[in-house]
């Protein structure tokens, strides 16, 4: 069993998106997700939901593919830890789910699927080559012009809450977890990689996808945890309302826990 399997064999990604801060960034992700299938409908000018294929690469335990399927889209699946994956399968949603790895997607044919997301993979997939084979594949099993979600991780988030506000900074620069320009290394740590917007546009630039939009799906949230967890729900709503009105404005976005990007395969 690898260590990602065995992290995700205990942690609980369902609870995470039901708290107050996971709440903003699922709200967030579903409203780009649902604008750009709407998009895609359009194009094909069809009203059936069940014409649009969604395949979601590193799937969890399905907390988008199975509200997906249950709007009547066609969606598969493929997700790495077999826990996460039986999870899935539990929830009896009608979503074709496949154990099986984002670097590799043999089991699809190339120009399959009107939207991918990839969500989960670039959180755990350290060097640039294995975040290259990711988005690769997921351009190759989707079809001309269809649209490629993309999450990632923000460099600076992770900075300012565990090296300052969590106080391991003089153990970051002693193990070199950061570097000069204290941009996150591979040592950093064993699961999880940091990246920040220019490592992004690096990569699309050498797949050849282009960018349609880049949001900061959770924007200030993660910061402000007690915070926003002391509001009552009317006024955790009009933050979810702040932040969708914020989260594609370019001087929130390296800071953000988690960023979207939004891409098409031309």
């Amino acid at each position: 069993m690898t260590h990602l399997e065995e992290y995700y064999n205990k942690f609980n990604e369902e609870k995470r998106l039901d708290s107050r801060h996971g709440r903003v960034e699922f709200i967030t992700s579903m409203k780009y997700i649902n604008i750009y299938l709407e998009q895609i409908m359009a194009g094909k000018n069809v009203d059936d939901k069940s014409q649009i294929k969604i395949l979601d690469i590193g799937a969890g335990t399905g907390r988008y593919s199975v509200p997906l399927a249950n709007q009547g889209f066609d969606v598969t699946a493929v997700e790495l830890v077999k826990h996460n994956l039986g999870r899935l399968k539990q929830k009896g949603a009608n979503v074709k789910a496949y154990q099986g790895n984002a670097l590799k997607l043999k089991r699809f044919e190339d120009d399959s699927f009107d939207l991918t997301l990839l969500f989960g993979p670039m959180y755990h997939l350290h060097t640039r080559e294995d975040k290259l084979k990711a988005l690769s594949e997921a351009k190759r099993v989707t079809k001309s012009g269809g649209i490629i979600l993309v999450a990632y991780i923000m460099n600076e988030f992770s900075v300012i809450t565990y090296a300052f506000k969590e106080r391991h900074i003089l153990e970051a620069i002693e193990n070199g977890m950061l570097d000069e320009t204290y941009h996150t290394t591979a040592s950093a740590n064993e699961l999880y990689s940091m990246v920040r917007l220019e490592d992004i546009e690096s990569l699309n630039q050498e797949i050849g996808l282009t960018r349609l939009k880049i949001i900061a799906a959770d924007g200030a949230a993660n910061y402000i945890r007690p915070f926003l967890n002391a509001l009552d729900e009317n006024e955790f709503q009009y933050f979810v309302e702040y932040h969708l009105r914020t989260c594609e404005r370019p001087d929130l976005m390296g800071a953000s826990g988690h960023t979207v990007d939004i891409l098409q395969k031309n």
